[in-house]
């Protein structure tokens, strides 16, 4: 493996790997434990609790649940700070309850650990450290600072001091405990997956490499006879038309024509070639090449490359021929070409700040219902809805598109998907109706390949 592919896996992030669903999903569980125990204390137990205030509570946790679910697409992962805000509110949330419930003398403030695990195992060390931190801070506060447990009758229910300083130290140790066991095993099983891969990217590119060996040796060893005839009979040729110059000099361009092959074959087995001068690639050829098994299907692709913000004059950028942009992009024209009815545009267009790719079809579009689910693994039923006989095997969008969905966004890609409506694109004097539209933007400054000098 080379350094960059070692810093590649390095430097992978996880954070948004968690849905925001998920997390929508597991907070709605939380306000559901949060309202029964609540209803628990005061009708078994007689407690006399601030109603008001712990509904206001509750109640803006699900205001903030309902909000994300109303702003966001289900489909969406939050960022490595989306998810810190979303653990640090729960932290707040449940630190205010406990506030109006006893403090640390309610033995639910066990559930500070619940947002500090999680988040030790899907974000970065400072986050967790901060997570982890304000908990402890808040928790220390609790000790001293809170509405007292109090019965219908106004019997104050309290533990002995030592007992709450007791509770105060166990919480504060199961923190730290859990932040760094749970980070400190996360990160070992992240390590272990990330050389899985690389071992098996390793072994995928020894194995090319061998093979690329194998056929140079034999076409060496097999063109090694003739070419050494060649050049025995030229020279031989030579010798006897040193006085005819024209057949002398075709003689002599036959020898140097058998050296250079020669050298050629020696310069294809050296194995310490670098192969990343290879990758660089213009738009146009990452467009080309992953279009190329589409071309002769059912309906003709158009491709456009356009510049933005005055660049007339500058020529089109380099990109790293990555394989997780041109397998996203290959599947992502696949789609297109299954539901399009007659046209597929694909445009590259950058700017100083971005490099994007737009791919748009003239078929019926996105379903609404699937929208929102669109980059989910084993999302089924994507048929056209106008046409849904036209290509009966068709199953819809399933893992293909996830797969990538994520490997672009791997490359720090941000895709979105949208339905054209009654827009148009024109090609000559035909026009013809967008249904669907993949865009593709990379931040330029990450995804452009820039040469460096020593």
């Amino acid at each position: 493996m080379t350094n960059d592919s070692t810093n590649f896996f390095s430097k992978e992030r996880r954070s948004n790997w968690v849905r925001l669903r998920t997390m929508i999903l597991i907070r709605w569980v939380a306000i559901g434990g949060q309202i029964s125990a609540i209803i628990i204390a005061i009708t078994f137990y007689q407690l006399s609790l601030n109603l008001r205030l712990c509904l206001i509570a509750i109640l803006v946790s699900g205001a903030v649940n309902l909000a994300a679910t109303k702003m966001f697409p289900k489909s969406k992962r939050l960022s490595e700070f989306e998810n810190s805000m979303m653990f640090f509110f729960d932290v707040l949330q449940l630190s205010f309850l406990l506030y109006l419930t006893g403090g640390l003398q309610n033995p639910f403030s066990i559930l500070l650990l619940a947002p500090i695990a999680v988040s030790a195992s899907v974000l970065n060390p400072i986050s967790t450290f901060f997570l982890c931190g304000s908990a402890i801070f808040l928790a220390t506060i609790l000790t001293t600072n809170h509405i007292p447990l109090m019965t219908i009758e106004n019997i104050v229910l309290e533990i002995p001091n030592i007992f709450v300083f007791g509770n105060w130290v166990a919480l504060v140790v199961a923190l730290i405990f859990l932040s760094v066991y749970t980070r400190w095993v996360t990160v070992e099983m992240n390590t272990m997956g990330d050389a899985l891969v690389a071992t098996q990217i390793a072994l995928s590119r020894e194995q090319k490499l061998t093979d690329l060996g194998g056929i140079i040796s034999a076409t060496a060893h097999e063109l090694g006879t003739p070419l050494a005839t060649i050049k025995l009979t030229s020279s031989e040729l030579m010798e006897e038309l040193k006085n005819n110059p024209e057949l002398y000099e075709d003689a002599l361009l036959i020898r140097e024509q058998a050296n250079r092959c020669r050298d050629i074959l020696r310069k294809m087995g050296r194995s310490h070639q670098e192969d990343q001068e290879l990758m660089p690639t213009p738009v146009s050829e990452i467009i080309r090449e992953a279009a190329e098994p589409h071309l002769g299907r059912r309906v003709p692709i158009e491709t456009r490359l356009n510049k933005l913000e005055n660049m007339e004059n500058e020529a089109q950028p380099f990109i790293l021929r990555r394989p997780e942009i041109i397998y996203g992009l290959r599947n992502m024209i696949q789609n297109a070409v299954d539901f399009a009815a007659s046209k597929i545009l694909i445009e590259a267009y950058w700017s100083h700040n971005e490099i994007a790719f737009r791919i748009v079809d003239d078929g019926p579009g996105f379903p609404e219902k699937i929208r929102d689910y669109i980059g989910d693994p084993f999302v089924r039923n994507r048929k056209p809805e106008e046409n849904s006989n036209s290509r009966p095997y068709y199953e819809g969008m399933g893992l293909g598109l996830f797969i990538a969905k994520t490997l672009l966004e791997r490359t720090h890609a941000k895709l979105k998907f949208e339905n054209g409506n009654a827009e148009l694109f024109y090609d000559g004097d035909h026009r013809y109706k967008i249904g669907a539209i993949v865009e593709i933007v990379w931040p330029r400054n990450i995804i452009e390949y820039k040469k460096q000098t020593s």
